[in-house]
């Protein structure tokens, strides 16, 4: 399938890990508020506390903000923008060439759905078992908000986590979590992906639509509405498991997380996590699109 527009693969490498890095930067806030909701435990009447501590996506910004101060927003940046340069420039860089290689190079014509969703599948496991340790730092900082006033920090910042996990934990311990991060990470990839894939082609079929802006606009608002739908449940999972270490599985974690707190707990922080997914694709596809056309020339 020769295609004039193609570029090589470090080309969008390169594309897809800037473009992945700076969403990072711009939305990292609400996957801060993301991460504390979602760790954020059900409260039962006869624990005799008071009522959730974070609600709502602006009201657990705005109290990280009051307590630990606006730079606590951005907790974990440097390990996502680790993650963002090796999972997001190799899930999305290895898209288009996987997708060439399932369907045969000599194939012309639209690329059935269910490749393209194949070969999301296939890059978002791949590109995820290599970042999970940058995943596990990021929600580690992030999550360190949650420890109670005057009891010291585990981490001082992303290399000291890194080094204080190998050290403590093992090596081992940086792939923690990972069967729910390659489930997670998978299924938003194929959705995220192979929906932007589909409707960016669908609308340009409609009349006076080009691909433009407002095109990608509309195709990376579409992909994260769906993203964040599927991945969910996968997603708490995820980050209790890299947060708290007491479950003992994924599957543990599941059952505890249903049996104590009801299905509804796993699409804790759904509101926070759309703004944030929501927002995230619309800013990694305008600016994918764009360093992609700079590439080409």
């Amino acid at each position: 399938m020769s295609d004039p527009n193609q570029i090589s693969f470090a080309q969008a490498f390169f594309c897809s890990a800037f473009a992945a890095c700076f969403a990072e930067f711009c939305t990292i806030p609400l996957d801060t508020a993301k991460v504390r909701l979602q760790l954020q435990k059900k409260v039962g009447v006869d624990e005799g506390v008071g009522l959730p501590k974070y609600k709502g996506l602006l009201g657990t910004v705005k109290t990280i903000a009051r307590e630990e101060g606006i730079s606590a927003l951005w907790k974990g940046i440097v390990p996502g923008l680790h993650r963002q340069c090796l999972y997001g420039g190799l899930r999305i860089g290895l898209y288009d060439p996987v997708k060439t290689f399932l369907v045969g190079s000599a194939f012309v014509g639209e690329v059935p759905l269910y490749h393209m969703i194949l070969a999301a599948l296939l890059t978002g496991a791949l590109a995820i078992t290599i970042a999970n340790p940058t995943d596990l730092v990021k929600v580690r900082l992030q999550a360190e908000g949650q420890l109670p006033s005057g009891v010291p920090r585990r981490y001082s910042g992303a290399i000291d986590a890194y080094l204080t996990i190998l050290r403590q934990e093992g090596i081992g311990a940086l792939w923690t979590g990972l069967g729910p991060n390659i489930a997670r990470n998978a299924i938003i990839n194929a959705a995220e992906l192979a929906s932007y894939d589909k409707v960016k082609r669908t609308i340009l079929k409609i009349p006076g639509f080009m691909d433009n802006v407002y095109t990608h606009l509309l195709a990376g608002l579409g992909a994260g509405l769906f993203a964040v739908f599927i991945g969910s449940p996968v997603d708490v999972v995820k980050s209790r498991m890299m947060g708290d270490s007491t479950y003992k599985s994924t599957f543990d974690c599941f059952l505890k997380t249903l049996l104590n707190e009801g299905f509804l707990a796993f699409y804790k922080g759904f509101l926070p996590n759309f703004g944030r997914v929501g927002i995230w694709n619309v800013i990694l596809f305008l600016t994918l699109e764009q360093a992609k056309r700079a590439v080409r020339g």
